[in-house]
């Protein structure tokens, strides 16, 4: 049997939405017929090439999968038949390495990654490894609750990396697909926050989703806007994929502060060693999150505190969607609807 998928042929060309056949749960894990899947800036690079470490075509993206447990393979004890599941970027780890004994999963450097080393969620069925598939409660909305198994997991994991504490104040640097929700995990964490954008519109919705201050980076020097209005920031977690806001996040920090890297654009960005130094500052990067922090991200969704922006598309469009990820014109999240 066949299902509809949109493949990479090779690393830059346009995908194609074909018919491919239905693959078959191996030991460990479940057959899914998705419902929906969310649209993340990572595909776009997955299908680009843009890495270091590169996908090898011909493949599937996708890492924001939903839909119902079809079929369980050998061994799988935890997921039955009609289950609600998602995928993750961190499709499997090895489970026995150093990483993985500590708690730091997300480092394994045997690991999977959904949509790239292996086929994700881009088509009408998907494989997921039932130790590491996301369980979803039921009567969530299965195309909110897309975005939070990628952008919603990763900026709630980059907000604890920050170490700022309720009271706090937290810069949001970016404001699209995980910036938006990265504003309202900081404000159900208790945090003040400021949202930098360059775009008007996602500004408007950082403000409307509960960001204390905004401050559009276009018009107006963030640096001397965040240090003028509250002398600082004690983290800065940067979603943005444009390098100037990584030499940014250094001159927003309050001393002492604790600066995030979540967005992954290619090539590299500038820091200033002496600032470094002389703030004491703290940088770090942070990964997608570990199950644990999947199943809080998800919760805080569950419990009404995180309300994703989205807009719902058919697959056949995959194409289109990317070309207005790529210009910035996606205010929130695109989630494919089967």
């Amino acid at each position: 049997m066949s299902m509809k998928a949109a493949v990479v042929p090779e690393l830059g060309a346009a995908l194609t939405v074909t018919d491919v056949e239905i693959p078959s749960p191996g030991p460990g894990q479940v057959l899914v017929k998705n419902v929906s899947s969310g649209v993340c800036h990572t595909d776009l690079h997955a299908v680009k090439g843009d890495w270091p470490v590169k996908p090898t075509p011909p493949f599937i993206p996708g890492h924001e999968g939903v839909g119902r447990v079809e079929k369980v393979g050998e061994g799988v004890t935890n997921i039955k038949e009609g289950d609600l599941v998602g995928n993750a970027w961190l499709w499997s780890a090895c489970g026995h390495c150093e990483f993985c004994r500590t708690g730091w999963e997300t480092l394994c450097e045997s690991q999977e990654n959904g949509g790239y080393s292996v086929d994700g969620s881009f088509g009408q069925y998907m494989l997921v490894n039932a130790t590491y598939a996301p369980v979803l409660p039921e009567g969530v909305d299965p195309y909110e609750v897309a975005s939070i198994l990628c952008a919603g997991v990763t900026v709630y994991k980059g907000l604890k990396e920050t170490e700022v504490r309720p009271g706090q104040w937290v810069v949001i640097s970016g404001l699209g697909g995980l910036g938006h929700l990265a504003v309202q995990y900081a404000k159900a964490m208790g945090m003040k926050v400021v949202g930098v954008d360059i775009a008007a519109d996602k500004l408007e919705l950082a403000t409307r989703r509960g960001a204390d201050l905004v401050v559009n980076a276009a018009e107006d020097d963030p640096v001397a806007f965040v240090q003028k209005k509250i002398g600082g920031a004690h983290g800065v977690l940067v979603t943005a994929v444009h390098p100037s806001a990584f030499t940014q996040a250094v001159g927003m920090s309050r001393r002492g502060g604790t600066i995030v890297f979540n967005g992954l654009p290619p090539g590299t960005s500038e820091v200033s060693i002496f600032d470094v130094v002389l703030g004491g500052l703290t940088i770090r990067g942070s990964i997608v999150g570990t199950r644990q922090d999947m199943v809080e991200a998800v919760q805080f969704y569950a419990d009404g505190l995180i309300r994703p922006e989205i807009t719902t598309r058919p697959l056949e469009e995959i194409n289109e969607i990317f070309e207005e990820m790529e210009n910035g014109k996606i205010d929130g999240r695109v989630v494919i609807k089967y």
